[in-house]
């Protein structure tokens, strides 16, 4: 089965072959579990964004007919499970440490440590920067960059003009870029002064 791809898997699922509909939940689970972590901003909302995101979309085979590619409707599913979580908890996410899940970039045996540990530096601070970003510009900013859904795509999805979808991913993402810097700015003003305990500013030798 593992050969099958996505349109095979959804015939056999919509059949209820439910091996089948496994494998299509396992192929795109860290996908999945992807977008609900950017968007949710913290693990536990996350992972139960996740979980509603795969009933959904076991509940939904049936009504699944095949005009989208099976992976951009499951992002929808779990976009709309996600923002349904957060509007239930009427809260903001707060950051928190990368779950494992949550890279959905591709990983080799052979990565070196030290490359590894600034890779998981920058998804942490990427991460958090999200988790700063208003829903309003998170979300399109997810399904584009995470999800990859085009314009008409997250137009449908949030139900807003493919103009504003335009807009409110420019706005977020020069968000995030002003919030990044701003963190590594704070990180190099927190660092340890070099300098000698007997040295002062501006004395001379």
């Amino acid at each position: 089965m593992g050969g099958a791809d996505d349109r095979e898997l959804v015939a056999r699922a919509q059949s209820g072959d439910r091996a089948a509909a496994n494998e299509l939940l396992r192929r795109h689970y860290d996908r999945i579990y992807a977008i609900c972590r950017r968007i949710a901003g913290n693990d536990a909302d996350a992972a139960d964004a996740t979980q509603e995101a795969l009933m959904a979309i076991v509940r939904g085979l049936d009504r699944f007919d095949g005009k989208a590619k099976f992976s951009t409707w499951s992002y929808r599913v779990a976009t709309n499970a996600c923002l349904d979580e957060l509007r239930r908890r009427k809260r903001r996410p707060t950051p928190t440490d990368m779950d494992e899940h949550a890279d959905w970039s591709t990983q080799t045996a052979d990565t070196e440590a030290g490359e590894f540990d600034d890779r998981m530096v920058e998804r942490d601070a990427m991460s958090q920067a999200l988790a700063e970003l208003p829903d309003d510009f998170r979300a399109p900013v997810v399904l584009r960059d995470v999800g990859g859904l085009d314009y008409a795509e997250i137009s449908q999805q949030l139900g807003i003009p493919p103009g504003t979808v335009r807009s409110r991913i420019a706005r977020g993402r020069a968000k995030l870029a002003e919030i990044l810097a701003a963190g590594n700015q704070n990180d190099l003003d927190e660092r340890p002064s070099t300098r000698e305990p007997d040295e002062r500013p501006g004395t001379a030798p």
